[in-house]
């Protein structure tokens, strides 16, 4: 039997870094769990639940700005001991492609859905009163949400749908599946009953439309929609600049290495610190390339492990046959 040939450590040596989020449970404060040690090998283009791939990402950049302090006695007073003061972090990069989600993590405030609108509705700047909205039946699944027939005829293969439930006068945060709103008084928002598929982060494009419903081209975040809910197409997606809404969502950052190893940064929670904004890349005499620029405070959770308090967990998991 051959012995197996070791090497000693290597520098890890990586080409990109891919970004993957989850959503954070605003109403429990409960992050999104990512265990290094049972899912730090999953495939990269196909990353476990709840966690959606958000492409590479460029210009990384992660800082901490903890402060630590001494605790001086005697005399002359000397240090003795050393303590965190402040635990502070925050986190930079640019994505490279728009989207949904994308555009709602690159912009501090609120994201919103343009959904299509009634004949007369007044203008208005993130969406004047929406079309009626139609009625999702039983037998619905994550890629396929039921319809009555006559309802079905009104959306066509391509459209993008929005679904979720009448907004029923409920305060607090609000949307299926993710906190796409914080809401404070049903008359902020009108007491509008499509004021949730406005603000939701359940959004799909449609591949097909046929008698029974439509047969979308990728999953509802929220999953299977109950027959409560109702569907209404969608022009684009809106963002502003202010409002109180801070987005909070998990974030994984993976780093795989040339030589095997992989380094992984995960963060619990992160809530944007910046304003909408766009970093341009010249392409070419006339043309120009248009990244999402995110930027992001890390706000704390306690390890179950030991009870502290921590902004990010650093992993690493050495190539094969490496030594330690």
């Amino acid at each position: 039997m051959s012995t197996p040939v070791l090497i000693g450590p290597m520098p890890p040596v990586t080409r990109r870094i891919r970004a993957y989020f989850a959503p954070v449970n605003r109403t429990l404060g409960q992050p999104a769990i990512f265990d290094a040690a049972a899912n730090g090998q999953f495939n990269l283009a196909a990353p476990p639940a709840p966690w959606i791939d958000l492409g590479w990402i460029e210009n990384f950049s992660r800082k901490s700005t903890s402060t630590f302090g001494a605790v001086n006695a005697g005399s002359p007073a000397t240090a003795q001991v050393q303590v965190r003061e402040q635990l502070s972090a925050t986190v930079s990069f640019h994505f490279l492609t728009w989207q949904k989600l994308t555009m709602a993590l690159s912009t501090g405030s609120q994201h919103m859905n343009l959904l299509f609108e009634a004949s007369a509705a007044t203008p208005n700047g993130s969406g004047g009163a929406a079309a009626t909205a139609a009625v999702v039946t039983a037998g619905s699944t994550s890629t396929f949400v039921a319809l009555a027939a006559i309802d079905a005829a009104r959306f066509t293969a391509g459209q993008m749908v929005a679904v979720d439930a009448d907004y029923a006068a409920q305060i607090g945060y609000v949307g299926a599946g993710v906190s796409g709103a914080y809401v404070r008084s049903a008359a902020l928002v009108g007491s509008s009953p499509d004021y949730l598929r406005r603000i939701t982060f359940n959004v799909a494009r449609v591949s097909q439309s046929s008698a029974s419903g439509l047969t979308l081209a990728q999953p509802l975040i929220a999953g299977a929609p109950a027959p409560s809910m109702k569907v209404q197409a969608i022009a684009g997606f809106v963002d502003r600049e202010g409002g109180t809404f801070f987005q909070e969502w998990s974030a994984l950052f993976v780093m795989p290495g040339e030589q095997g190893d992989r380094i992984l940064y995960y963060y619990p929670r992160l809530q944007s610190i910046a304003n909408a904004e766009e970093a341009p890349a010249q392409l070419s005499a006339s043309l120009e390339r248009l990244a999402l620029s995110g930027s992001f405070r890390a706000l704390p959770v306690t390890d179950a492990n030991d009870g502290e308090t921590v902004l990010c967990f650093r992993s690493y998991l050495p190539s094969p046959m490496t030594l330690l």
